[in-house]
């Protein structure tokens, strides 16, 4: 948080640098920052059960802390002074030992219940995020610690053994606040918190400890749906919350490769918020980070200190796919702790403005400190030419490709089953809004959509094209097969296509070993080979853009087989009809699965409808591992077989406890 100057609060140059970076209007316009403790800020804080707490060590290093349990343990007890009340873990908790002293510095007297008496000139910077998650409130809070004390409880763990584990204690501390602000109730998941008294074990420090964190500590960094972080710009501090669904906080290298082991790399999106960047402002001007995890379920910590980069536009697509903002850290220091937290929290609720967690793509895509990532243009626009209703929720869309002037429409190559990646920001993006209640989702979404391309790919020119053909190349168009799901497709639905559509292209892409083909090193035992491919619903996509090459005399070659098991909705059979009827030879390779079937009415006459064309109709289940490898006798290792799956997560994960040692590769959705 920024500087006090003639009793108004300042923005600092970090903040001012952020705030033009991203567009934010706030430098212009006086900091909402308030001085003091208000009367409501204090009510708001004192029904809260929790507040973190940030501080910084003797290195300068900010750390963070989350305490309380119950309301009324933090309230105003004098103008402008919030008192603090807490059983807090006397050996582990760094913020502790931060504003108490470390037993190395005094003699083991940290615990001894001295009052520490610094006063409002000379006692250490902190800061402060009172947090009520059942109301979704929180107060942030900026200050010095005036006095404070910390004694040993009696009533203390002891292990079995007899051996004395981490020390609890009582703290009480005088905050000076000098600014506080009231935050919105975004992404914070409603949790009932309850007293607990902790039982603190050190597990790790890498400081410490030999070797990486263990493995559930990156469990408790993975899991986590709220942590809480401070930053200082060298004056004063900020502590906030980052929350969202869980797995929103990733780990972007577990430091098993540096030379000493503990080098752990995280990376967290940054969502849409107020614009006033106060803790990307004290980011942008000094990068040291404080951070700590809590696992309220079990009362587990994770502390952390490091330093951060602040990844921009496509640094941070470059780790998180369809994110404007992201913060890495690379942390310094890690302390983990079990049963270390004085509560414990039960969840109620998600918050309906956290966004879906972004899968991580690979690290390396991201500049360093000696390079930077290109900004995305778009390579052609796609213009929507044509619609075609094939069931009540999937629809055909055809779209026209025009290239930029930075390359040819004969550029414009794809190979069958890729997809097309196309920015709908334009026509969708509202722009900021601090709130929208209305459309909770729509605040963080880029509108930036990747969709698999079911039409084949256009020829590739001749060498020898002449004449007006060498000038002028054909048009080329693509189609698209997409389930009504979501705004984009929800747009594309109803879109009047009288009045153009124009979207930009940025990309072409996809796994290149989806590409069917026939099975690779054939043994002399086996005497036939077999291409199965599995999908579910618009899965069938790929297969789609690859069928006239496959079934053409071209395709699959001599001793090649081609399975498709393709499970459907009983409303989604039309698509199924409209795929045999345009592609020969497909129907009769298929097999399809009506999971939801009845066999009297329309759907029976459907059924007949795609028998009568070929296709094998299985209705009232699933696909079942006997439909993909018959278990029938003889020796199964005659056959050569490989597996192309494009089905939802829990098929996959299915057909791959059936098959473990099948060849097999599937779609990959998180581009």
């Amino acid at each position: 948080m920024a500087t006090i100057q003639e009793h108004s609060i300042q923005w600092h140059e970090g903040e001012i640098a952020m705030q033009r970076l991203l567009n934010g209007p706030h430098y212009n316009r006086p900091n909402p920052t308030s001085t003091g403790l208000s009367q409501a800020h204090a009510y708001r804080i004192a029904v809260s059960p929790l507040a973190a707490f940030g501080a910084l060590d003797r290195k300068g290093r900010p750390w963070t802390t989350v305490l309380g349990g119950s309301p009324q343990f933090a309230q105003a007890v004098a103008p402008g002074v919030l008192g603090v009340q807490s059983i807090v873990d006397l050996d582990y908790d760094p913020v502790v030992d931060a504003l108490f002293g470390g037993d190395e510095d005094n003699g083991g007297a940290k615990g001894n219940g001295e009052l520490q008496r610094p006063g409002p000139e000379y006692g250490p910077i902190m800061a402060g995020l009172s947090i009520n998650l059942i109301t979704r409130d929180r107060v942030k809070l900026a200050g010095r610690m005036i006095a404070g004390a910390v004694s040993m409880r009696p009533d203390g763990p002891v292990g079995e053994e007899g051996a004395h584990l981490g020390r609890i204690g009582k703290m009480q501390l005088s905050l000076l606040v000098q600014e506080a602000l009231g935050n919105c109730p975004k992404y914070l998941n409603q949790k009932r918190i309850m007293v607990h008294k902790p039982r603190p074990q050190l597990v790790y420090d890498s400081d410490k400890s030999p070797g990486p964190l263990p493995r559930a500590g990156f469990e408790l960094i993975e899991g986590a749906d709220l942590f809480f972080l401070s930053s200082t710009d060298g004056k004063t501090m900020d502590t906030n919350h980052r929350g969202g669904s869980p797995g929103f906080l990733r780990v972007a290298d577990e430091g098993g490769q540096s030379p000493n082991h503990t080098a752990l790399t995280l990376v967290y999106p940054e969502f849409s918020g107020n614009r006033l960047y106060q803790t990307l402002g004290n980011l942008k001007v000094n990068p040291l980070v404080g951070v700590v995890i809590p696992d309220f379920e079990t009362g587990n910590v994770v502390y952390l200190t490091g330093r951060t980069k602040i990844l921009v536009g496509p640094e941070a697509r470059a780790y998180l796919p369809h994110t404007k903002l992201a913060v890495r850290i690379e942390v310094e220091r890690t302390i983990f702790v079990t049963d270390g937290l004085p509560f414990r929290g039960e969840t109620i609720d998600f918050s309906p403005y956290n966004p879906p967690v972004q899968p991580l793509l690979c690290k390396a895509l991201v500049a360093d400190e000696h390079g930077t990532v290109e900004k995305q243009e778009p390579i052609a626009m796609a213009i929507i030419s044509g619609r075609q209703v094939l069931s009540p929720s999937i629809a055909r869309f055809t779209f026209i490709l025009k290239a930029t002037s930075k390359i040819n429409a004969t550029q414009l190559q794809w190979q069958a089953g890729q997809y097309i990646t196309l920015d709908f920001g334009t026509e969708l993006d509202l722009g900021w809004s601090h709130m929208r209640d209305d459309d909770p989702q729509s605040l963080n979404d880029d509108f930036v959509r990747t969709f698999t391309i079911s039409s084949p790919p256009p020829s590739p020119p001749s060498p020898h094209t002449t004449g007006p053909l060498k000038k002028s190349p054909p048009v080329v168009s693509i189609e698209l097969t997409l389930r009504r799901h979501g705004p984009v497709t929800k747009l594309l639905w109803r879109r009047d296509l009288r009045v153009p559509l124009e979207t930009p292209v940025l990309a072409f892409g996809g796994d290149r070993n989806f590409h069917i083909t026939s099975p690779r090193h054939v043994t002399e035992k086996a005497e036939s080979q077999e291409a199965i491919f599995i999908a579910s619903g618009i899965g069938i996509t790929p297969i789609l853009a690859q069928a006239p090459r496959l079934l053409s005399c071209q395709g699959l070659g001599a001793g090649v087989q081609l399975r498709v098991l393709w499970s459907l909705r009983t409303s989604d059979l039309s698509v199924a009809a409209d795929s045999f009827d345009r592609i020969s030879g497909l129907a009769k390779r298929t097999t399809v699965f009506a999971t939801d079937a009845s066999v009297s009415g329309e759907p029976k006459a459907a059924f007949k409808g795609l028998e009568e064309m070929g296709a094998v109709v299985v209705t009232g289940r699933r696909i079942q591992k006997v439909d993909i490898i018959p278990s029938h006798g003889g020796d199964q290792k005659m056959v050569r077989r490989r597996l192309y799956i494009c089905t939802g997560p829990k098929m996959l994960a299915d057909i791959q406890r059936w098959l473990p040692n099948e060849d097999m590769v599937w779609e990959n959705f998180g581009f």
